[in-house]
């Protein structure tokens, strides 16, 4: 069972920067092995995959957020991270890390998912 542990949220005003770590644990293949990902919900709005990042480090990214965040991967440290530059209103959200094999290209019911952590950007 994989265990995924979110870090970095917090406050920060309009054109800040927060760095989001998450910690992956409990794998059963290899943690390269896995796609990961950044996915946000705000309240009263429908969830929205951020990034994704492909075991050969491929990368998407939403509309919303291109040119501003990036994500990568440190395969030695079983650890994803999400770089957010420019911060704006509308990236405030609960932020979710998630991770599925490799085989499974995203499939609901093969997902992993962290607890979240809080990014909150105040104008």
């Amino acid at each position: 069972q994989v265990q995924l542990v979110e870090s970095g949220g917090g406050s920060v005003q309009a054109g800040g920067s927060l760095r989001l770590s998450c910690a992956a644990s409990g794998y059963t293949y290899s943690y390269s092995q896995y796609c990961m990902g950044w996915f946000r919900q705000a309240p009263g709005k429908e969830g929205e995959r951020v990034t994704t990042i492909d075991t050969t480090g491929r990368t998407t990214y939403a509309d919303s957020v291109k040119g501003r965040f990036t994500i990568s991967k440190d395969n030695a440290k079983n650890t994803l991270y999400l770089q957010m530059n420019s911060l704006k209103v509308e990236d405030t959200a609960m932020y979710y890390c998630a991770a599925t094999p490799w085989y499974s290209d995203w499939r609901p019911g093969s997902i992993y998912w962290g607890q979240g952590t809080q990014v909150t950007v105040s104008s």
